[in-house]
């Protein structure tokens, strides 16, 4: 099956948060704060994932106020920080939210993915990710984690799921 037929059931869409919605750089503070980057314009594709309805979900290794904070900004609901079972993580979310794995979509860049990647409808990994993951997606986007994948990622099955024209419209109306 071809990832544009793979995207077309997806309802939820989960997101890795470094090398996926970041460069995968981690930058400290003298007093141990942790800082991260995020793409504006990959922040706009979750918005418009989410008003098209899609669940959306951050399941990453670490724990970071930073992320909460951007989760917020966002409107994503489901957050999972400091997993090191990402696969029992998405199980436990698919339960509640009455959904299979076919319908769930994941978005890695490391081994710690691989485990959801290899259940889910569709697996999609950033043009950084390392090539053993890059081997098992189904989807792999022309730009990097923090710099546009996310955003890709989002239009691509906004795109598969005729949905994209809707999504775009409150932007393009002319007064």
């Amino acid at each position: 099956m071809d990832a544009q037929t793979r995207a077309a059931g997806i309802k939820l869409v989960a997101f890795d948060i470094d090398g996926v919605m970041t460069d995968g750089g981690l930058h400290y503070t003298d007093d141990g704060g942790e800082l991260k980057t995020f793409n504006v314009q990959d922040g706009l594709g979750l918005v418009l994932m989410r008003r098209a309805g899609f669940e959306l979900a951050i399941v990453t290794g670490r724990t970071s106020g930073v992320v909460a904070a951007r989760a917020a900004d966002l409107g994503i609901q489901h957050v999972y920080q400091g997993v090191a079972d990402k696969r029992a993580a998405v199980t436990d979310l698919l339960g509640k939210l009455g959904l299979a794995w076919p319908d769930c979509a994941f978005m890695g860049d490391d081994l710690i993915d691989l485990s959801v990647m290899a259940e889910c409808g569709l697996a999609i990994a950033p043009a950084n990710a390392r090539p053993i993951v890059k081997a098992r997606a189904h989807l792999l986007t022309e730009a990097g984690g923090g710099h546009g994948a996310v955003r890709e990622a989002c239009e691509f099955i906004l795109t598969a799921q005729r949905k994209l024209d809707s999504a775009f419209a409150p932007y393009l109306a002319k007064p």
